[in-house]
């Protein structure tokens, strides 16, 4: 058993089928195929999955669906998290019981001026809760969207009191002063972030790789940025192609475009689906990076 997410891991994107339902043969062969292009290990509902819009049984059921393909466990982290700290450990209790060791796991994201003693109380109470010493935690710190921080100091702590069940945390910020201050509070974590244009840096700084949204759709060029310091250019450039719209509908829409299968640009309420034509656009435009990244 791997002790920590390192490398590139995706967080993957959900497909649904024409009823608003988790697609697992497509999740599946979506899944196979990151990993076939160099990709370490897949995190489904993350932010980028869309995760807090799914039940646990839809997570679970789509788990069960990778691991049906031959994925093997240990390169699955379920995304989880909820405001309700019991909803957090019974999914990530089923999620260990299907052989998963890893979890990415979101503070409770309701009560945003919550005291940092209380985040540390909540985080606590679902690794008791889960009392599994297999259980090898990933905290998500993206305060931009759950609103809610995982400071230094409070990962400092958990590491302290739990050992390497606290395994890491992914930093979500895109600031690498952020990924910077998590390294230091807690030195024996594994840290990763979510801006691929860091990635270089981040390596360099002793981190321990990414959990990343845009592998989904081009994973070559994710890759190159750990040999090649130099992509990071060009990793911006494709990431500035989906800046000035919302990032799961355009990934959507773009892999629609790519597999040239509609049913991706399908997402879950209160997201509302990007258009064909972007998504055509921004894969295009990706299509011709790659193509100038090979020569």
């Amino acid at each position: 058993m791997s002790d920590t997410i390192r490398g590139l891991w995706v967080a993957i994107a959900t497909p649904l089928d024409s009823e608003g339902r988790v697609d697992p043969v497509a999740l599946a062969r979506h899944g196979t195929w990151l990993l076939d292009q160099g990709c370490d290990g897949l995190v489904p509902f993350g932010t980028t999955g869309e995760g807090p819009s799914f039940t646990a049984a839809e997570r679970l059921g789509a788990v069960e669906a990778l691991l049906r393909a031959g994925i093997d466990a240990g390169r699955i982290a379920i995304g989880a998290g909820a405001p309700a700290i019991g909803d957090t450990v019974g999914l990530v209790r089923e999620a260990l019981a299907l052989g998963l060791t890893h979890a990415l796991i979101l503070p409770p994201f309701y009560f945003r001026d919550a005291p940092e003693d209380g985040l540390e109380d909540a985080f606590a109470a679902v690794i008791e809760g889960v009392a599994s010493d297999r259980l090898r935690a990933t905290l998500y710190n993206i305060p931009q969207v759950s609103g809610v921080a995982v400071s230094p100091a409070l990962l400092g702590r958990l590491r302290a009191r739990f050992g390497r069940t606290i395994a890491g945390v992914k930093d979500s910020t895109g600031n690498f002063d952020s990924f910077l201050a998590l390294r230091a509070g807690a030195p024996d974590c594994a840290v990763v972030v979510g801006h691929e244009p860091h990635i270089p840096r981040v390596l360099a700084a002793g981190g321990a790789g990414t959990i990343c949204g845009m592998a989904n759709m081009v994973p070559g060029m994710v890759r190159a940025l750990f040999t090649d310091p130099a992509a990071a250019e060009a990793m911006q450039a494709a990431c500035d192609l989906l800046g000035g719209e919302m990032f799961q509908p355009a990934m959507k829409a773009v892999l629609a475009a790519q597999s040239g299968d509609a049913a991706w640009r399908a997402v879950r309420p209160p997201l509302r689906a990007a258009s064909p034509a972007t998504g055509a656009r921004i894969a295009a435009a990706l299509a011709a990076m790659q193509k100038r990244q090979a020569a």
